[in-house]
């Protein structure tokens, strides 16, 4: 397998490269992570079984699309496929070191530069379905936000819920009042992160912001602001940085808690537990 990866890294790179060394590093909660190191390169090699090619696909893409907007770094997809049994991903490396008060207002700043130099003219969804986590993620193109967000997220985690036996009362109740709950909110279509909570953002070892692993498709920014909110929050930095150079618009304050419940659904999806009562509580305080 190794010998593989190796062949195809230098088949796209045009410089010859073998596997000398490796070690495990963390690939996140659903991948290996390795680095691999040979002819004085060292790659970041992600690892799954072999029907999980198309999630290291999307992975790449998004990554790409972020790269082009030429606002924050994320690192560069050199190539993926199947070798042996496995789907592999291989990444630029990148030495991450942290950040300090000035970096985090950086971060602010470069994400809301990226969100606010793309867009879509085919509305609200992405080239293809990708993956929240390991949950699939649906993203059809859609020209009203209401809707994308009504179907392809919430009603989407909602009906993986029920096969779980999750039970949200108050579901349809919520679904029925997302077109009036965002009447007031026409949003640009803006290259969105999908996952951004503190463990896909980083720094590098010279403390450029950098994020990674993410669930890329074109939706509201705030999606992005929000999600950074959900886990204990990023520092005030951030906040500012990203304020500064694109206000957030009034109303965020509470739709953050309708964008961040599709993420404790998932997490419902994914873990079970706590998350059924965390996201009741969030549904009746939305529709209060």
């Amino acid at each position: 397998m190794w010998t593989e990866i190796a062949q195809h890294i230098s088949k796209v790179t045009g410089k010859e490269f073998s596997v000398n060394n490796r070690h495990s590093v963390s690939g996140g909660c659903i991948n290996q992570g390795y680095a691999v190191t040979g002819n004085n390169y060292t790659y970041f090699v992600k690892l799954n079984s072999s029907s999980q090619v198309a999630m290291f696909e999307a992975e790449a893409l998004g990554l790409q699309q972020m790269l082009e907007t030429a606002t924050i770094r994320v690192p560069k997809p050199i190539c993926w496929g199947t070798a042996d049994k496995s789907a592999y991903i291989v990444l630029e490396w990148l030495e991450l070191g942290r950040g300090d008060t000035k970096a985090w207002q950086e971060m602010g700043r470069q994400l809301a530069a990226m969100h606010s130099r793309s867009s879509s003219n085919k509305g609200f969804g992405w080239e293809q379905n990708n993956t929240i986590g390991s949950t699939p993620q649906i993203n059809s193109w859609t020209k009203n936000w209401a809707e994308f967000y009504a179907q392809h997220r919430l009603g989407y985690q909602f009906q993986l819920a029920k096969r779980r036996g999750g039970h949200f009362p108050q579901q349809q109740e919520l679904l029925a009042a997302i077109p009036q709950l965002l009447a007031d909110r026409q949003p640009q279509p803006s290259l969105v992160h999908g996952d951004l909570w503190g463990g896909n953002a980083a720094f590098t070892a010279t403390g450029e912001p950098v994020i990674f692993d993410p669930a890329a498709y074109f939706g509201d920014r705030e999606v992005d602001v929000a999600m950074t909110e959900l886990f204990g929050g990023f520092p005030a930095a951030f906040y500012r940085g990203y304020n500064d150079s694109l206000p957030l618009d009034s109303g965020y304050e509470w739709r953050k808690l309708l964008y961040n419940l599709y993420h404790i659904l998932n997490h419902f999806n994914l873990f079970g537990g706590s998350y059924e009562s965390q996201a009741n509580r969030m549904i009746s305080q939305i529709l209060s």
